[in-house]
């Protein structure tokens, strides 16, 4: 099967409606899931690239509060003879040992999109968000986005956005330039919905984070990602999953128009 690709905002990304998020091959501990799992081998991963792509998959979601998730793709991709387009983040990183750490500075933000550069084994980063911590606003006033611009400028990144909690945020990163955002949507969990419109008016793109609500409920999928994709400014939901047989019956959900 396939997908039809839909342009990421005024950008020349194109991305499939839905993107593989993957916290779980990068981190298990301290993260809100209903049920606890290991990490997969890196055979279970490339194998589970290789079905993505092979699903019309072309989009991977990262961040360096994934754990490791940055770095097994890069170390990971090369033996998958695909092109992902990449989505990662800036703002929190986290380790094992000492949990989160949050820093929105100007130059921790440079040396994040540096070490996620190497990380990637990249030169070029298609889409950088910063990764909030509910704190939207003051970071976007204190000069977060600044950096990212510049990175944008300069060519390094093709995209910047905001994963965000708040609509005022997500309103500041659009008026300060942002490329995409990437929001909450689900059946119960509507607060950022009023986003779709002001991402229409700047031309925006959207990404949905927890479409599936990280598989606290059960809703049909079909429904929710129809609801999703009569949006023409929703690019993509990031689907996080290590389940070979989940990603594909997320896959199968999607609405008839936009399959191929």
């Amino acid at each position: 099967m396939g997908m039809t690709r839909r342009p990421l905002g005024q950008t020349d990304l194109l991305l499939s409606p839905i993107g593989l998020g993957t916290v779980k091959i990068g981190r298990n501990t301290d993260v809100k899931y209903p049920e606890g799992f290991e990490l997969p081998s890196d055979q279970a991963v490339v194998d589970l690239l290789k079905l993505a792509a092979s699903l019309g998959i072309n989009c991977l979601d990262t961040a360096p509060a994934y754990g490791e998730s940055e770095k097994r793709l890069g170390e990971l991709l090369p033996h998958i003879n695909e092109s992902f387009h990449l989505i990662t983040k800036v703002g929190e990183s986290y380790a094992k040992d000492t949990g989160s750490h949050y820093d929105f500075s100007e130059k921790a933000i440079i040396q994040s999109i540096e070490r996620s550069l190497k990380r990637l084994n990249r030169d070029h980063l298609d889409v950088v968000l910063l990764h909030s911590d509910g704190h939207d606003v003051e970071h976007l006033q204190a000069g977060a986005f600044n950096p990212l611009i510049q990175a944008r400028d300069e060519g390094l990144i093709t995209a910047i956005g905001l994963s965000g909690k708040t609509i005022e945020g997500g309103r500041l990163a659009l008026e300060q330039g942002a490329d995409c955002l990437m929001i909450t949507l689900n059946p119960q969990q509507q607060d950022e919905r009023p986003l779709i419109a002001d991402a229409e008016q700047f031309g925006a793109g959207l990404l949905i984070k927890k479409a599936l609500g990280s598989g606290h409920f059960i809703t049909s999928m079909s429904e929710i990602f129809h609801a999703l994709f009569v949006h023409s400014q929703i690019t993509s939901a990031i689907i996080g999953t290590i389940n070979p047989v989940h990603l594909q019956d997320n896959c199968r959900a999607l609405p008839a128009e936009i399959q191929t």
